[in-house]
């Protein structure tokens, strides 16, 4: 992904000021506060969450059947509210750039994984280990090397993990353990999500071969999922690193961090990787969770989750909240039209996302929205990729506003230059 450097030209024009809540006075320090308080939550309720996956995972394994596969789905996609929201901390922050490839890296290549259709095919030009199928062979030999993976371990998944230096070797995380519990989506822009069978798990009668491993290799997956998170809820925790260097490298960086982060989820990541380009190919393989057919929760949560950071305020999956000071707070202080347009364009986004969530809800997938010739479901992507691109003009202007420089916001080809996406 292309980064692309911040000008204080770019900037929005004003909207009328909205309404809003009585703020709190805010420092930077302030700000900075609230946002690694939101950030610890954020990921405690991650683990919390991991963990109810992790002990659905376990009964599933106990005893497959349809009802334990379902409850297991059930837990996965609840895991994926409050981390989506946490990737808001993605981009500025370089603990979390640096380990966050572990947990929700896309898209992968399955055949690494697992039994794949024939559809999928035998070889790939660019991945060695396409279709090696770590379930199926306790001995994987690729390229002359031989690798033991007779013990299917949390271990083992993390040293197969972009095996060979290519990202789409995905063996660990999120969508690792999604692919498992729902297997390939085989109806590309047609209903159904992917439908694993729960006897793929059940050594009994069992479907899809090997099934025995297949379970070793979900629980192995579950369980190192739970130590990732456990790893970035203590970086945030009073002593941990990430929240020392938030606070630590002085208020104008830690603004930087923040905005980066905003700016580049909003822009780059989620926009263009995730949507711009997906509906420019008009590929359902171009979906963030693709087995599952969750992709419109988890691209709703992602705003959700930009909300959170410039307000200041989480809602906790237990139904509390974390608030304080904000950088909305501190905008407003300095500017306040800036402040107020930024809001508009975040309740803008939000409003987008909650239509494309709820046609996803009651008329079709995702991946049917961004299919060719469907023009309502392509113009409902679009409009959600115009709010955030133009709520990125807006963060902008609140660079400009708070006189900070060399901000990097991540940008992408299919919004910079689409022709490139077809070379």
């Amino acid at each position: 992904m292309r980064r692309h450097l911040f000008k204080s030209a770019l900037l929005a024009t004003a909207l009328t000021p909205l309404a809003v809540p009585a703020a709190f006075a805010a420092t930077a320090d302030d700000v900075l506060a609230t946002y690694a308080d939101i950030a610890l939550a954020g990921y405690e309720d991650s683990l919390k969450t991991a963990q109810d996956l992790n002990a659905a995972v376990e009964a599933l394994a106990a005893a497959p059947t349809a009802e334990t596969l379902a409850a297991a789905r059930a837990a996965w996609l609840a895991a994926r509210v409050p981390y989506q929201q946490t990737e808001a901390y993605r981009f500025g922050n370089a603990a979390v750039d640096d380990w966050e490839g572990k947990v929700n890296a896309w898209p992968l290549d399955e055949g690494l994984i697992d039994y794949v259709d024939a559809s999928y095919g035998t070889e790939s030009d660019e991945n060695d280990y396409y279709v090696v199928n770590v379930i199926a062979n306790p001995q994987l030999t690729v390229g002359g090397e031989t690798i033991d993976a007779t013990e299917i371990t949390p271990e083992l998944l993390a040293s197969l993990h972009e095996i060979g230096g290519v990202e789409a070797n995905v063996a660990t995380g999120y969508h690792a353990i999604e692919f498992l519990l729902w297997g390939q989506d085989l109806n590309g822009t047609g209903p159904g999500a992917g439908d694993r069978p729960h006897t793929d798990f059940d050594a009994a009668a069992c479907t899809g071969g090997n099934c025995e491993r297949r379970v070793a290799y979900l629980k192995a997956a579950s369980e190192l999922l739970v130590t990732d998170l456990q790893e970035m809820v203590e970086a945030w925790g009073a002593d941990g690193a990430a929240r020392k260097d938030v606070a630590g490298n002085g208020a104008e960086a830690g603004l930087a961090t923040i905005l980066t982060g905003l700016g580049s989820l909003s822009y780059g990541e989620l926009a263009g990787e995730r949507m711009k380009l997906g509906l420019l190919l008009n590929d359902p393989e171009e979906e963030h969770d693709c087995f599952s057919d969750n992709t419109h929760n988890s691209h709703y949560y992602d705003v959700r989750g930009i909300a959170n950071v410039w307000r200041g305020d989480y809602a906790r999956t237990d139904g509390t909240s974390v608030k304080g000071p904000s950088l909305a707070d501190l905008v407003r202080e300095k500017d306040a039209a800036a402040a107020d347009e930024l809001d508009g364009k975040i309740d803008a986004s939000l409003a987008a996302f909650t239509r494309l969530k709820e046609r996803a809800e009651t008329v079709e997938a995702y991946d049917q929205m961004i299919g060719e010739g469907n023009a309502e479901g392509n113009a409902v992507v679009q409009a959600a990729i115009d709010a955030l691109v133009d709520q990125t003009r807006s963060i902008e202007r609140v660079i400009a506003a708070l006189d900070l420089s060399g901000i990097e916001i991540e940008g992408s080809d299919s919004l910079d230059n689409p022709d490139a996406v077809f070379e």
